[in-house]
């Protein structure tokens, strides 16, 4: 009985290069970058040329190669562990080639997969944790795009997570005998707060937690966590790395109004999602319910991600949300997201400083509790400085009129950023006094943001995001003198 066992064109295997002398034949940008994937591995590297490029040359002077300054000749590869030929003359990587595989020596020849006995494949590194992608010679172009795909998947801190599970390999042996059950425990271990806590940074919590854990006899490890993630201002590719992998990670998600359906659709397919948006007078669910909810999913046993529009701790409530945590033991971690200040002005083509328009930034909300809105206006009317407001449509008359009677001109070009970062971004650009009417006009629906200052001019030069066309709403004492809202239904 015989079966079909699929053929490969290369054996994939790590060699072990430390201390090994290790030739590399060529001294130009090329193989400098084979030298670096070598002197990483930790090769005593000589390289054959009679010249070297700058990077090389720098290596030498640091006593990082050795050099050997001509042309190659068949003893370089006396006592070699490998060979790398990396010249732009044909005939000479031929004849490392032909002389390397006759002392069956590996050899790799660069942009020559015929020539060659071993590939460079296309490296994620996290070390000790290394992935090699490799098309077999086929397109290095391909390989290199899966390789950035993978990154940002992989996080830097996976090589930390590596060396810890290593150090308690052989404690685990010893506390959890029964193979199956020492996997089992890994496995959780991969998947649940200690392993986070790895990657946000914090190994010493981690360390005493996964000691504990050892010591105490507790192979049932908790796998309940929360993670405050910061889902941008809307646009799905300014999500965090980070971010991506929670929520393609999570159990649950509970998010809000502000999140949008694109960013949702990455979510993992079968993960619960929780609606706890909250609008002007109506809540999903009230700011406490939210909080003990996410204590209970986690407790549980529930990877959770609160999901939020822009950043956890700008006027996100995160702070409160993790009190409520801390108070029940819940493990945490808070990821930022970019809020929606900088997204929507950045989109809107208005730099929140400037060195000729603003010296100052500050964030405000505009929430309008008992009718009011409770800021303090004299320091906002400031000049030299930028204001946003978050949640501010509502009280635009209020926030337009108190500025200009605490001292702010009346002609202060201000910005009403609709939908920012999305494909159905409007800009509506207005001054203090003719803001409140364009908003009336122009049927303005959340989620807004408002920016005030002398930047807000800058738009109409440094707007390179315009989904749509250009339309005057009002006339303006500055530039052209016309106001635009660019939207992508105009």
């Amino acid at each position: 009985m015989s079966s079909a066992v699929a053929s490969v064109a290369y054996l994939p295997i790590f060699i072990d290069v430390r201390d090994a002398r290790c030739v590399v034949v060529g001294g130009g940008p090329i193989a400098a970058r084979k030298v670096r994937l070598l002197r990483k591995a930790g090769a005593q590297v000589h390289v054959v040329a009679p010249d070297l490029c700058d990077e090389l040359a720098e290596a030498l002077r640091d006593g990082a190669i050795r050099q050997v300054a001509r042309g190659f000749q068949s003893h370089d590869l006396d006592d070699c562990r490998l060979a790398i030929a990396a010249t732009d003359d044909m005939s000479t990587n031929q004849q490392v080639a032909k002389l390397a595989k006759a002392r069956n020596l590996p050899v790799n020849v660069v942009d020559a997969p015929g020539l060659c006995s071993f590939i460079m494949p296309s490296i994620i590194d996290r070390s000790p944790v290394q992935l090699a992608i490799s098309t077999g010679g086929a397109s290095p172009v391909l390989a290199r795009l899966l390789r950035a795909r993978l990154e940002s998947f992989i996080p830097a801190a996976y090589g930390n997570l590596a060396r810890l599970l290593e150090k308690y390999r052989e404690p685990a042996k010893r506390h959890i005998a029964d193979a199956g059950r020492r996997r089992d425990f890994w496995e959780r271990l991969l998947q649940g707060p200690i392993a986070e806590m790895v990657l946000a940074g914090r190994e010493d919590e981690a360390d005493a937690a996964l000691r504990d854990a050892l010591n105490a006899g507790q192979t049932e490890l908790p796998r309940g966590d929360v993670s405050l993630v910061g889902a941008g201002p809307g646009d799905p590719d300014l999500l965090t790395f980070r971010a991506l992998r929670l929520m393609q990670q999570a159990d649950v998600v509970v998010y809000d109004r502000l999140v949008s359906a694109q960013i949702l659709e990455l979510v993992r397919r079968d993960a619960e999602l929780i609606y706890a948006g909250k609008a002007r007078s109506e809540h999903a669910l009230a700011q406490e319910s939210i909080n003990e909810l996410l204590v209970r999913l986690a407790s549980d046993g529930n990877r959770v991600v609160r999901l939020k529009g822009g950043d956890p701790f700008i006027f996100g409530r995160g702070g409160e949300e993790i009190s409520t945590l801390l108070e029940h033991g819940v493990p945490f971690q808070v990821v930022p997201g970019i809020t929606a200040a900088s997204g929507c002005a950045t989109y809107a083509g208005i730099p929140l400083t400037h060195r000729d328009y603003s010296q100052a930034c500050i964030f405000v909300t505009g929430h309008l509790k008992d009718g009011t809105v409770a800021l303090n206006f004299a320091m906002l009317a400031q000049p030299n400085q930028t204001v946003v407001v978050y949640m501010g449509l509502h009280g635009v008359d209020i926030v337009c009129r108190e500025l200009i009677a605490h001292g702010r001109a009346a002609d202060t070009p201000v910005a009403l950023v609709e939908q920012g970062t999305t494909a159905a971004q409007r800009v509506l650009i207005a001054t203090l006094q003719s803001l409140p009417g364009v908003v009336k006009q122009s049927n303005v629906k959340a989620p807004t943001l408002i920016i005030i200052g002398e930047v807000v001019q800058l738009h109409e030069r440094l707007g390179w995001y315009r989904p749509g066309s250009d339309v005057q709403a009002a006339d303006l004492p500055w530039g052209s003198g016309a106001a635009c809202a660019t939207s992508q239904n105009d």
